[in-house]
């Protein structure tokens, strides 16, 4: 079966413990303390397999978990970090909050690895909390916990055109004819049941990526029969071609069927509905017009006055598919060349702007202190090497009210912030 969706639990690391501990040796009767550090977790990371075509690996296993940091120990020793999981996911996959349906991640374009959850920092040893006053601290930090989140794991196949229409008017047909795909093909409905991809070569002029969904029906939008699953893989296509069966074949009126399913296009998505099209009057082979007009000619009369090329073709002859290809290869140079690519709008980080932990914000000398443990849980979690890691340290002290207290404190430009380890200069 082909696995285009899954629900999975993802876990971060467990930061090590600091150890607590002190140095005994011969001739030094009062060592003072020699506790490590932790690890640090596991990061739970995704990232682009050219090789997977489906999410079958996630189909039966629901649970992926990084390792733990290991706990410091004696002698200074550093605990060991832990390895990160890598989750590999074909292209094109969009990793979304289970709960809120927002999206985390859209694995495509230049997106080819993510950290999705951090691992938690290590903790301190007690040869760090040694002062004057207390020179023999009994006790040490503990690692940052493991983070947990349930994610929904959605493909959307990446494909320039998309060939639309109802069950059983020659989608797959006309695949095979220009491409090398080998789609299953019968005369029954739902003989496709996921999307199949082929590309399309043309002598000079631009190939391109083009995709069979499966057959739609009336009520598809509201997940009638298989909408949603079909559905979802037009979401990312530049241009559709919209197959329908001139000679109604099976008693549909061809003009019927295009309303009926941009009309689907509509309620489920109206950007996708407002996407170029082209209709391929397929089947003209067996078209017979002795007293009636022509199909195809009420179907330019309709849709050409609209800006949509009609085009007859035969999938079973070749008849009219040479033309149609050249022509969407133009319209397709035309339009944004970069992949569709799905923003993010769930920041795992963000729930650590909420959580209800102390800080403080002091003026020591020339330098502005800003501590505790809920600037300590930001700084465990965040990865400020990253663009996005920056972006959202930026909003957290903006959405706390920490820049507030700083200018409050009476902060001006070039002045030093320090945040346990992290320093830097603060500029409007």
């Amino acid at each position: 079966m082909f696995a285009d969706r899954a629900k999975i639990l993802i876990r971060s690391g467990k930061g090590g413990d600091g150890h607590v501990s002190f140095r005994r040796e011969l001739y030094v009767p009062n060592g003072g303390p020699d506790g490590g550090d932790g690890g640090r977790g596991g990061d739970v990371i995704f990232e682009v397999d050219e090789g997977l075509n489906t999410l079958q690996d996630y189909r039966h296993r629901r649970k992926f978990a990084a390792k733990d940091g290991e706990p410091g120990g004696k002698r200074r020793c550093h605990g060991s970090d832990a390895d990160d999981i890598v989750l590999k996911v074909p292209e094109g996959t969009v990793i979304k909050e289970a709960d809120s349906d927002k999206v985390i991640a859209d694995m495509s374009g230049d997106n080819r690895r993510q950290i999705i959850l951090k691992g938690g920092r290590g903790g301190l040893g007690n040869q760090h909390f040694a002062t004057a006053t207390m020179q023999i601290p009994k006790y040490a930090q503990p690692g940052q916990p493991a983070r947990e989140l349930w994610v929904k794991l959605e493909l959307k196949v990446i494909a320039d055109v998309g060939l639309v229409g109802f069950p059983n008017v020659g989608k797959s047909t006309l695949l095979s004819r220009v491409t090398n795909a080998r789609p299953k093909i019968a005369n029954y409905h739902f003989t496709t049941l996921h999307p199949n991809l082929g590309v399309v070569d043309l002598e000079g002029a631009n190939g391109f990526v083009i995709a069979d969904i499966p057959g739609l029906i009336e009520g598809a939008s509201s997940g009638v029969g298989l909408g949603h699953e079909f559905l979802r893989h037009i979401e990312r296509t530049k241009l559709m071609i919209h197959v329908v069966d001139a000679a109604g074949s099976e008693g549909r009126d061809p003009v019927d069927d295009i309303f009926k399913i941009n009309q689907e296009l509509k309620e489920y998505n109206p950007e996708i509905a407002a996407r170029p099209q082209v209709i391929a009057a397929n089947k003209i082979d067996l078209v017979y017009t002795e007293d009636e007009e022509n199909p195809v000619d009420r179907l330019k009369k309709e849709f050409e006055p609209k800006g949509i090329k009609v085009f007859p073709v035969s999938g079973a002859t070749g008849q009219g598919i040479k033309e149609l290809l050249y022509y969407v290869s133009e319209q397709l140079k035309g339009l944004e060349q970069e992949t569709v690519v799905f923003e993010q709008e769930y920041f795992p980080e963000d729930e650590l702007i909420y959580l209800e932990l102390p800080y403080t914000v002091e003026k020591e000398d020339d330098m502005f202190v800003v501590e505790g443990p809920k600037i300590e849980k930001m700084l465990g979690y965040t990865n400020l090497d990253s663009e996005k890691g920056f972006a959202f340290f930026q909003k957290f002290l903006k959405d706390t009210g920490i820049l507030d207290e700083l200018i409050a404190a009476g902060i001006e430009e070039g002045d030093t912030v320090k945040m346990y380890g992290l320093q830097f200069d603060y500029y409007k």
